[in-house]
């Protein structure tokens, strides 16, 4: 199974959590671009599990393995392929769920979709593993990108009632994404770790989950950028998060805030610095009809808890069609939110480049 979005820059990401490998196929590459493969492990490692006792056990190397497309640290023009080999895998765990699903796991629809017979062990292609080729392919955007003074960057701005600090939405210093682009828990308040941290131990103890929010900076991109419409920045920008499991909004800018606030209070005043025209808000998040305005382009990405808990849940048992209860063993994230960041980042910087690729 495989799916992929953008144009320009095509990405495919393929395979099953629980099969012999996943992988990326990325076309339409520049030749010649440097890559800077130990900083794309850098990144790799940012959402690889196992790193903590706030994230699944489930322990993979996240090697990534080119198969084509980089020689010799650089892009040779042909499609990029690299993947991912599964080794830390026990299907057993999953076995149950073919005939009772998981509530808020695709268990349920998948077979619909594509048959019994499809490969649901870890959540098959639905599942979290699949972020880690999402990951390979937005690390070599984000190297693209940075090249041309575009920097993508993102914390965590909520974990259950707690937030953290919000990005500063008209000057985002090049400082401060290195800062959190260094961290395992990337937060922009020390305070609000240690409070999050807590929220996150708290579920799990209680055999649950939390969810939270990605808030996720694009600064360096020029004015102009874009189309109306279908084709607009947010358009393509949501399209890739909304394809990072557990993702259920996206907002840009000030977001549902929009609905409470008059337009004397939400409307960007134009200015100039410098002999450029900027505004003095940037409540429309860097995007006016769809195209860049060269202010920083902000969004938030909100996570649901993760479904897997080990409570008790109602289900159905398939086979009998009757009401049963399940209770899920395994090992789970009890939040997604941290490991989520680098791919929100990724995500991003795949639908920034497949952009700038087309304006080229």
């Amino acid at each position: 199974m495989e799916s992929m979005f953008g144009s320009k820059l095509n990405v495919t990401i393929f395979g099953t959590s629980h099969g012999p490998e996943i992988g990326t196929v990325v076309k339409g590459f520049p030749k010649g671009e440097p890559v800077d493969m130990d900083r794309l492990r850098l990144f790799l490692s940012r959402r690889a599990p196992g790193r903590s006792a706030l994230t699944t056990p489930r322990r993979e190397t996240d090697e990534p393995i080119v198969l084509s497309g980089i020689e010799d640290g650089k892009t040779t023009g042909e499609e990029i392929r690299i993947i991912f080999r599964n080794e830390n895998t026990r299907s057993g765990d999953y076995a149950p769920f073919a005939r009772i699903p998981r509530p808020n796991h695709a268990d349920f629809t998948a077979p619909l979709r594509y048959g019994k017979e499809v490969d649901m062990r870890g959540g098959g292609h639905f599942s979290g593993r699949l972020t880690a080729p999402l990951c390979a392919a937005g690390g070599l955007a984000m190297q693209f990108l940075a090249a041309r003074g575009i920097r993508i960057g993102g914390h965590i701005l909520q974990i259950g009632p707690v937030r953290d600090s919000s990005f500063d939405p008209v000057e985002i210093d090049t400082q401060t994404l290195d800062r959190l682009g260094a961290m395992l828990f990337p937060v922009l308040d020390p305070a609000a770790e240690e409070a999050m941290k807590k929220v996150i131990e708290e579920a799990r103890d209680a055999q649950d989950s939390v969810g939270g929010i990605v808030e996720c900076a694009v600064t360096g991109l020029p004015a102009g950028l874009g189309d109306p419409m279908f084709a607009g920045i947010e358009n393509r920008i949501s399209a890739a998060v909304f394809g990072i499991p557990a993702v259920k909004a996206v907002a840009f800018g000030a977001g549902e805030a929009f609905a409470s606030m008059r337009g004397s209070e939400a409307n960007d005043a134009f200015v100039l610095r410098d002999g450029r025209v900027r505004t003095q808000t940037n409540h429309c998040g860097g995007i006016l009809g769809g195209i860049s305005t060269g202010m920083p382009v902000l969004f938030t990405a909100a996570f649901k808890p993760t479904p897997s808990i080990g409570q008790p849940q109602k289900s159905v048992d398939l086979e009998e069609m009757r009401e049963t209860v399940l209770q899920i063993k395994g090992r789970h994230d009890p939040c997604v939110v941290a490991r989520a960041v680098p791919c929100v980042e990724a995500a991003a910087a795949c639908s920034v480049m497949d952009l700038f690729l087309g304006n080229e």
